[in-house]
Parts: structure tokens; C-alpha cells; sequence
């Protein structure tokens, strides 16, 4: 039976694990543009990120626009890694299990591409991928923004039906149901919300989940852990 599904694959805590080391620099990188940039100590714009977190859902759709504020030299600057290779936290065989998947496989991710690259380059698996959709492909308007996913589709000519968000985000897989898309949460979860078809625990699982897939198509809240 061919498989014809597309394989959309978030980045961050999804394909590596960005919390120990890449996040943290993130934020303090963050912080830092706001105190430097809009003249704040680190209280004030430790502030100032959680407001505009909560309002918009990303600091940077604040400083836009509130502050005239360029995305691209925020992005460059937050999103600088010099030893990116020592803080990207990899999981054993990944390259090989992406490898096994069918299909085509695409990355949806609301980092800048740049970053985007670097950090498939240093998994080893950038090859793998037919497109890296990125923050400034969305027109600087992140997921779980619908937008974003319509764009995705028309740039790739794909319809939502046949696409799987694969996912650590419950927000952005709750968008990708109602869009029509197949959805899997990563997470190490009891239970999951009904717009959760599959919840794996790791990525490793995913070339069990695809004879699934295959053989069930449309089938929902099924946990293959």
C-alpha cells in the first residue's frame, strides 16, 4: 500500500532537545536585546516579555508593534550559537528512524531559518528534508497562527489531509486538527486531548506509528507508547 502522507515536523523539543542548554540562551539573549535595545534593566524587560508573551504569544510580535523593532535583526541576534554543536542535545538514532519514514518530510518551525539550518546541520539530518519553513516564511506570525500553515501548504502544494504534525506543542497540534492535518504529540503523557491522534514518547516511534497510519488512516486518539 503506498504511502502518500507528508511528515511536518516541528524543531524545537521535537527533533532535539532544546531545553538544558539552547532555550535558556535564548531568554537570556532575549532579555538582553530588550535591555539593550529599548533601555530597560533585566527586571523591567523580564516584564516587558512575559506581557507581551501572554498578549501575543511571542515577544518578538510585541517589539514589532510597539517598537518598530526589525525581526530579522532581533532573530540574528537572539539566535546566535557560536558552539551550537556542544548545546544540541540529540537523540540516538534519529537519523536512521528518519530515514525508515515514508513519505516526504517537511519542518515547521517558529525559529528563524538560519538556526533552523544550523541545527539540522549539527543533527546531522538537514538532507533529509524537502522544505524548512521557518518564522520568516509565516511573515513573522507564528504557529499556532493558522496563517502560517496555509502558507506551508501552498509553498509545498500540499493539502492538509495528507499532512502529519508531528509535535510537542498541544496549542500548535490543536490549530493543525482543525486545519484538517493528522496530529502527534511528543510527550511523555497520560492522556491526551482529543485533537491528539497519536502521543509517542520519542521519536523512535514513528516508523511503527507510519504502519499505522497506512493501515488506519483517519483513526483518532490512538497512543502507540
Amino acid at each position: 500500500m503506498k504511502f502518500n502522507r507528508v511528515w511536518v515536523f516541528d524543531l524545537d523539543n521535537t527533533l532535539h532537545n532544546a531545553s538544558p542548554h539552547i532555550f535558556p540562551h535564548i531568554n537570556r539573549a532575549m532579555t538582553a536585546y530588550l535591555q539593550t535595545h529599548l533601555g530597560l534593566d533585566e527586571a523591567a524587560a523580564g516584564e516587558l516579555r512575559r506581557h507581551y508573551w501572554q498578549r501575543y504569544g511571542a515577544t518578538l510580535i510585541g517589539l514589532m508593534r510597539h517598537h518598530a523593532t526589525d525581526p530579522r535583526h532581533f532573530l540574528r541576534a537572539t539566535h546566535h550559537f557560536p558552539e551550537l554543536e556542544k548545546m544540541v542535545v540529540r537523540e540516538p538514532g534519529l537519523r536512521a528512524t528518519l530515514r525508515r519514514l515514508p513519505g516526504r518530510k517537511l519542518v515547521f518551525s517558529n525559529s528563524p531559518v538560519h538556526y533552523s539550518l544550523a541545527v539540522l546541520g549539527a543533527l546531522g539530518i538537514a538532507d533529509l528534508f524537502d522544505d524548512v519553513f521557518s518564522i520568516e516564511h509565516t511573515d513573522y506570525r507564528p504557529k499556532p497562527d493558522s496563517y502560517g500553515f496555509l502558507k506551508l501548504f501552498r509553498k509545498n502544494r500540499v493539502r492538509a489531509g495528507i499532512c502529519i504534525m508531528v509535535e510537542d506543542t498541544l496549542e500548535n497540534l490543536k490549530t493543525a486538527k482543525k486545519l484538517g492535518m493528522s496530529t502527534v504529540w511528543v510527550a511523555r503523557a497520560a492522556r491526551s486531548p482529543g485533537y491528539v491522534d497519536f502521543n509517542i514518547r520519542n521519536l523512535l516511534q514513528l516508523p511503527r506509528l507510519a504502519w499505522h497510519l497506512r493501515c488506519m488512516p483517519g483513526v483518532h486518539g490512538r497512543d502507540t507508547r
